[in-house]
């Protein structure tokens, strides 16, 4: 199993580019099941979760051919449809349940399994399940499999969240696009990566447009045409590579990325003493002499501070000049990462959904072992910090959300190695 070696600390200085977003390039690839015709997808992320999607794609009757160093890829309908999401590809990405929508909208029925993804909270497929049970989907749960099916066409209809729900959003937009009538969307996530999606399924001539700041309203068509698009920058990578150079009295410049999309996380990142320029693709980020703390941070959905970003803003706040605090209130269980940065030094202390951090942490080297994909980046950072050599266990789950991490880090100063 894979693992990393860091000696820190290290400085990061020069450029970074930002790989296409995994978030937004995953339910592109699942709606591509509505098409007829050809399409193809630019910009895509080479990580672990877009190859397991692919050959979810693949398992269901998709044709895909790749190119350019496998970033684009074309995505064709064999003859025969399959129907069965099995378990052993949607076991390890929670995105797997992004194919339902599509396969009921398009084929009127679906055997999916139950997803799986990082252990950091139950994320419910009740807010998928109800919201696509309103557009004529029956369903019923036997040993792990959703067992869907539709009598006839989907129909459109009102929805509303009782809470916000990124994936139960993406669902019903990608099914609304080929049901019957109008469909409205109440409450609706309105991260950027669904605006991607939605701009995404426009250019093949879906009718959907945002009609209030959480509306969404789709017209459904009888079908989607051909088109090519590509994926938008990844944000938060973007957003790490930002706390990377804020860390390290970096001096970074970060590229292939939309900054207004993040101004909640550059705004946090001024408060903490970073020096930033922005222009319309790029980051230009000074890290301070001295971080400064920042109390109250809370994770709250889009537009307010992410929870994919926790964690390593938490690395951030261990090295500022006085005590902070963070609150999760998007996920139970995603203060894993919390003792293995003690390992390091950290002085945390968790009560309910809030982490208080003492500042000025002088991390020292040692192994460490990652629990998801967020807690393991924020352990890179760390051990980017860290006095002496640190090892970095059970990077897989890195693998699954950032592309090849290591290169990017190792042209920008820091002594990473690969260690099978």
């Amino acid at each position: 199993m894979d693992k990393f070696l860091i000696k820190g600390p290290c400085k990061i200085k020069g450029q970074v580019l930002i790989s296409g977003s995994k978030n937004a390039a995953l339910p592109i690839l699942a709606s591509t099941i509505l098409f007829d015709k050809a399409v193809t997808i630019e910009n895509l992320p080479r990580v672990r979760d877009i190859d397991t999607m692919l050959k979810l794609l693949q398992s269901l009757g998709s044709k895909i051919q790749f190119f350019d160093n496998k970033k684009t890829v074309k995505i064709t309908k064999n003859k025969k449809q399959k129907i069965l999401a099995p378990y052993s590809l949607v076991k390890t990405m929670r995105a797997g349940i992004l194919v339902l929508g599509p396969m009921i909208a398009k084929h009127n029925k679906s055997i999916t399994s139950l997803p799986g993804g990082c252990l950091i909270g139950a994320r419910p497929v009740n807010y998928h399940l109800n919201a696509l049970k309103k557009l004529g989907m029956n369903f019923s749960i036997k040993k792990g499999y959703i067992h869907a099916f539709s009598k006839g066409k989907l129909k459109g209809a009102n929805i509303k969240f009782s809470n916000i729900s990124v994936g139960g959003t993406e669902n019903s937009i990608i099914a609304a696009c080929l049901a019957t009538g109008k469909t409205i969307l109440k409450n609706a996530a309105i991260e950027p990566e669904i605006k991607d999606l939605t701009n995404f399924l426009n250019s093949a001539g879906a009718k959907i447009k945002w009609i209030g700041k959480r509306t969404c309203q789709i017209i459904g068509v009888n079908s989607l045409n051909p088109t090519t698009y590509s994926v938008m920058g990844d944000r938060i990578e973007t957003g790490t590579f930002c706390v990377a150079a804020t860390l390290t009295k970096g001096d970074l410049t970060i590229k292939n990325f939309n900054p207004k999309l993040i101004q909640t996380e550059l705004n946090l990142l001024k408060r903490s003493g970073a020096k930033i320029k922005t222009n319309k693709n790029e980051i230009k980020i000074k890290g301070p002499q001295k971080i400064k703390s920042i109390n109250s941070i809370v994770t709250k959905e889009y537009p307010n501070f992410p929870t994919d970003l926790q964690a390593q803003f938490m690395v951030l706040m261990c090295k500022a000049n006085g005590r902070s605090s963070i609150t999760e209130s998007i996920f139970e269980n995603r203060f894993m990462h919390v003792a293995e940065l003690k390992r390091l030094g950290a002085k945390i202390v968790i009560k309910n959904k809030k982490a208080t951090i003492e500042g000025n942490t002088d991390f020292i080297g040692a192994e460490l072992m990652s629990s998801d994909l967020r807690a393991s980046v924020a352990l890179v950072l760390a051990a980017i910090i860290s006095r002496g050599q640190s090892v970095i266990n059970r990077i897989y789950h890195l693998d699954r959300g950032y592309e090849k991490i290591e290169n990017k880090l190792k042209k920008i100063g820091v002594k990473i190695k690969r260690l099978s």
